[in-house]
Order: C-alpha cells, then sequence, then structure tokens
C-alpha cells in the first residue's frame, strides 16, 4: 500500500460536487483522511472561489491507474471540457504518491502546487504535520509555517458522512491568512 495525498477542488456546485467525489474516493480507496474544508480565490483560471481540501489515502493501485481512476471520478461529476471557461465541477490532483520526486506516469511529483498555493499547503500541513515533502526533507507543518505567498483563505464549515472535517477553532478565527 501507498500513502496518497490528493489536492481536490471545486468553483461549480462546490458542496455538491465535493461530496459526489468523496464519496467516489470512499469507493475507490477505502478510509479517507480529511482535511479541513478552505475557500480560496481561483488561481490559475478565470473563474469563481474554489472550496479545495486534501484528502489523504492508502492505495494498492500503482500512480498510472490512480491518476485514471481520478479522471473518471471527475468524468462522473461532469468535467468535461465547457464552453463556460473556469467552472469546474470537480478537481482532483495528486499531490504526492509516497516517497516519489520526479516525472512519473508524465506527472510532476511532489506536485509543485504543493509548495506554490496556500489552498493546498495549508490543509496539508493540518492534516499531515509531521509528514516530510518528498525530495525536500521539510515538513508540510514547517513549509506552511515559512510559506510567503499572497493568497488568502476563510476556512468553511463542512461535513461528511456526518463527520465534521473544519475544526470550531478554525471558523472562530477566520481571518484570511495573507503573507506580510
Amino acid at each position: 500500500m501507498t500513502r496518497v495525498y490528493l489536492g481536490i477542488g471545486s468553483n461549480t456546485g462546490r458542496e455538491y460536487h465535493l461530496l459526489r467525489g468523496l464519496d467516489a474516493l470512499s469507493e475507490l480507496c477505502g478510509e479517507l483522511q480529511l482535511s479541513p474544508l478552505f475557500e480560496s480565490d481561483a488561481v490559475g483560471v478565470l473563474g469563481k472561489r474554489f472550496y479545495n481540501m486534501v484528502v489523504g489515502v492508502e492505495t494498492h493501485l500503482n500512480l498510472a491507474d490512480l491518476n485514471a481512476a481520478l479522471k473518471a471520478i471527475e468524468a462522473a461529476c461532469g468535467r468535461r471540457e465547457s464552453p463556460l471557461p473556469g467552472r469546474i465541477t470537480l478537481d482532483i490532483d495528486v499531490l504526492c504518491y509516497g516517497d516519489l520526486s520526479g516525472v512519473h506516469d508524465g506527472i510532476v511529483l511532489p506536485r509543485p502546487e504543493v509548495t506554490r498555493n496556500a489552498f493546498v499547503l495549508w490543509p496539508l500541513a493540518l492534516l499531515a504535520p509531521q509528514q516530510r515533502l518528498p525530495g525536500a526533507g521539510q515538513t508540510f507543518e514547517q513549509l506552511w509555517a515559512n510559506w510567503q505567498g499572497s493568497q488568502s483563505l476563510w476556512p468553511v464549515a463542512f461535513s461528511w458522512r456526518d463527520r465534521e472535517l473544519t475544526p470550531a477553532h478554525l471558523l472562530a478565527d477566520h481571518q484570511p491568512r495573507e503573507a506580510l
């Protein structure tokens, strides 16, 4: 079994598509480890704000088969080439696959967005603070503590299968984190 971290996001029918995506991921991989949910401005696409989170799973699938299964989940949740650019029903990306680093099966690992985007790094730091980023040596918690970007995030109350994913203390201190 390989430990994998996935980034999951949506800016169209956000709660509905995230819930469907989590259900499908649970069917594919079994038990899910889930970060809190965050809202952020769109990065890299023109569009509405995204809901983003990170999911940790253990899988027996190799990277190519896992990626193909994730693309099938996206498609089942309505992810297609849209006549309305910037509308994304569900996006699921492999952030880290075990200790792999470099290009594997056409996928750069760990995904560069891990250290670049707050909506990936903060959820990872909360979900797996002591996990080290493959090839870098620093933990996700250390990377988040030293992050110098300028994106804002807002924790969002969210539950899946009667599990509250966003702790009350995050919601109470819901000031967006911005670089100085």
